[in-house]
């Protein structure tokens, strides 16, 4: 698969999202071990189904993030509902190959994408959704300058469990 370096860091780059990647995202989105942190866990994706999302997401500012030194995808980040009047957009971002998982990648997607938001896009404020278990990306999240603004109580029951959906953002000028 060729890729093109949009966004170039030193362990990723982020590219342009392609089709023929669509049968890794149905595969990962699919993975209760990848999805349990995302609100797809409780949807059955088929090939179809991401063939038509992906189709969707080719029109917004969604990168595939792929590693630097070996050309390898190893998931998504993407701004969505963009809006340039106001000058917001909200975070979303996935790493789907495990082996990539807690080394860094993710940050690095995210610093690359919040640069592209702020300084070619004219956005002001990034805002994200995370699950309260999801203490990991919590804590990514706050090294890139993220900030709690809120919550929504008991949200999502996962495992018998209730959870928090915790609301978080930056603003152009707290990059750390």
């Amino acid at each position: 698969m060729k890729y093109f370096k949009k966004l170039v860091g030193q362990k990723c780059y982020l590219s342009p999202i392609s089709m023929d990647d669509v049968e890794k995202y149905t595969e990962w989105l699919n993975d209760i071990d990848i999805t349990s942190n995302l609100a797809l866990i409780n949807q059955n994706i088929s090939i179809y189904t991401e063939k038509e999302f992906l189709s969707n997401l080719l029109k917004t500012h969604c990168y595939a993030i792929v590693d630097l030194a070996t050309d390898t995808l190893l998931g998504n980040v993407a701004l969505v509902d963009v809006n340039h009047f106001y000058r917001t957009a909200e975070l979303g971002i996935f790493i789907g190959f495990k082996d990539y998982l807690h080394k860094g990648y993710g940050e690095e997607a995210i610093r690359l994408i919040l640069r592209y938001a702020f300084n070619y896009l004219n956005i002001r404020n990034v805002m994200l959704k995370v699950y309260a278990f999801n203490e990991r990306a919590i804590q990514c999240y706050k090294k890139v300058g993220f900030k709690e603004i809120g919550r929504r109580r008991n949200a999502i029951i996962q495992n018998m469990q209730e959870y928090d959906l915790i609301f978080m953002d930056v603003l152009n000028d707290e990059i750390p």
